[in-house]
């Protein structure tokens, strides 16, 4: 009895053994295959390069960490990426992952650079991304412009974010193809040709699909492009008048009230233009 005792012990934590041995084995090819997943549907979703260094699960604990994420920018436009970031924190039901509803807990991401290049009140490259986004959304997603190589293929799972967190973004600006009047506008303030780095503040989603049976990737991508490029548009405009509103008390000469007029008229004209942007 002794022995039969020792011998299903002993096998229980050889069953253990392997079992844990045979996570952490998934667990390294898993990081490879949800790297390679991103760089291929990210760029058929935004019609834009996407790059990932590390991608690291566990998935014990129900954890993912993804370093180095560079999104390109569309063509014809001079910088190298719209969006780079150091560090991505994941937090993820791990049971779900079982279901045909993903539920993420938290996604923090950590420090963004984005560079924005064009123009504030019409095209930009932000605004191209968001386009191709939608373009695809409208179109039912990557899978449906795949109709054909997907058959007979289960449909995606879908995703539910509780809390998803965007901090201590930087944004660098460069003003670009821009209409004579947006270039007078802008000319006028003194910031054209400038490169202007401004602070974003944080951006805050919540209950992303929870309330339904989730939401599809490219609609969680086009949900969190909007409120970066939302954000972003309202910084740079608010900066751009504020420059111009400051401008409007130099002086107490004749020269001075000049100015101020000049740029009165210019904030009138940057505000009827933000208008025009968020309608």
């Amino acid at each position: 009895m002794k022995l039969l005792k020792k011998i299903l012990w002993g096998s229980a934590i050889v069953l253990l053994i392997l079992v844990i041995a045979g996570i952490i084995v998934v667990g390294v090819f898993l990081d490879g295959i949800v790297k390679k997943g991103v760089e291929t549907a990210g760029p058929q979703i935004a019609k834009v390069s996407v790059e990932l260094d590390e991608v690291h699960l566990s998935l014990l604990t129900g954890s993912a960490k993804i370093k180095g994420l560079v999104v390109g920018n569309p063509e014809g436009y001079k910088t190298p990426q719209a969006i780079s970031v150091g560090l991505v924190a994941i937090g993820v039901n791990p049971l779900s992952v079982l279901s045909d509803k993903i539920v993420v807990r938290s996604v923090r991401v950590e420090a963004p650079e984005i560079s924005f290049e064009g123009s504030p009140f019409g095209k930009n490259n932000l605004g191209q991304i968001m386009d191709n986004i939608n373009a695809i959304a409208k179109s039912g997603g990557p899978a449906a412009t795949n109709a054909p190589a997907q058959a007979g293929k289960k449909p995606a799972k879908k995703i539910e974010v509780d809390d998803f967190l965007i901090t201590g973004t930087k944004v660098h600006v460069s003003f670009t193809g821009m209409s004579s009047k947006e270039m007078m506008l802008v000319n006028l303030t003194g910031i054209s040709g400038k490169e202007m780095t401004l602070p974003l503040p944080d951006i805050h989603l919540t209950d992303l699909g929870k309330d339904s049976d989730g939401i599809t990737a490219t609609d969680l991508t086009r949900r969190m492009l909007g409120a970066i490029t939302s954000a972003t548009l309202k910084v740079v405009i608010s900066t751009v008048t504020d420059i111009g509103k400051g401008a409007e008390n130099v002086g107490k000469d004749d020269a001075g009230k000049a100015v101020g007029r000049g740029m009165n008229k210019i904030t009138k004209g940057i505000g009827g233009l933000f208008k025009k942007t968020t309608n």
